[in-house]
């Protein structure tokens, strides 16, 4: 359900633009759905998985410490607009998907409880940080290299049918390093453009 509820996320807006249906109700109601769907039910996922038993009360407040940090990062996002088209800190949606993908790996997340800590305190400190994930919004049929977008959706395929169910979290976990180490999707799957100052011979 978490996985259909970031697909989905990624059409609502869509659609209520089409249909002229964009309100300020919907976009205040779209940030509560979010919240429920991609801090409040991951965190009570790995809790009722893996954190239970943890500490004593210890669990709890690391998965309440994740679902308030999606609820702070859906709030900034709400209200601060980041230069050059970048997020500032790891999408709620992904941060979500990817806490939640380890239950769907089927790992043994009884036995983990200390590795799924670190792993929802860490995505929640990725989620409030300024580390900057590439937002996709200039890649069109035009402008879209289509050699490396081949090569990223079958490197994908492949993972589902090698990796099966840990395939989501293979792939999420190579977004999320790649904020860390600063790479840029979108630059990398466009097609390249002759830079004028060079064409015109200048330094």
């Amino acid at each position: 359900m978490i996985f259909f509820a970031v697909i989905f996320d990624g059409l609502d807006g869509k659609v209520a633009r089409i249909l002229g249906g964009s309100t300020q109700f919907g976009l205040e109601y779209d940030s509560l759905a979010d919240v429920v769907s991609f801090g409040v039910a991951p965190g009570l996922l790995i809790y009722a998985a893996s954190l239970s038993g943890f500490g004593g009360i210890v669990g709890a407040m690391v998965a309440c410490f994740f679902a308030l940090c999606v609820a702070l990062r859906l709030a900034r996002f709400n209200v601060v607009h980041v230069p050059g088209g970048n997020f500032q800190g790891l999408p709620s949606p992904a941060g979500g998907l990817f806490v939640a993908s380890f239950a769907i790996a089927g790992l043994p997340l009884e036995t983990l409880p200390l590795m799924m800590a670190v792993v929802l305190v860490a995505a929640g400190g990725l989620m409030v940080s300024s580390v900057p994930y590439t937002k996709i919004i200039k890649l069109t049929k035009t402008s879209a290299n289509k050699k490396k977008c081949f090569l990223v959706l079958g490197v994908a395929a492949l993972s589902f049918v090698f990796l099966k169910g840990a395939a989501p979290l293979a792939l999420l976990t190579v977004y999320v390093v790649s904020g860390l180490v600063n790479f840029n999707w979108e630059k990398w799957l466009l097609l390249r453009t002759e830079d004028p100052a060079e064409e015109h011979g200048s330094i």
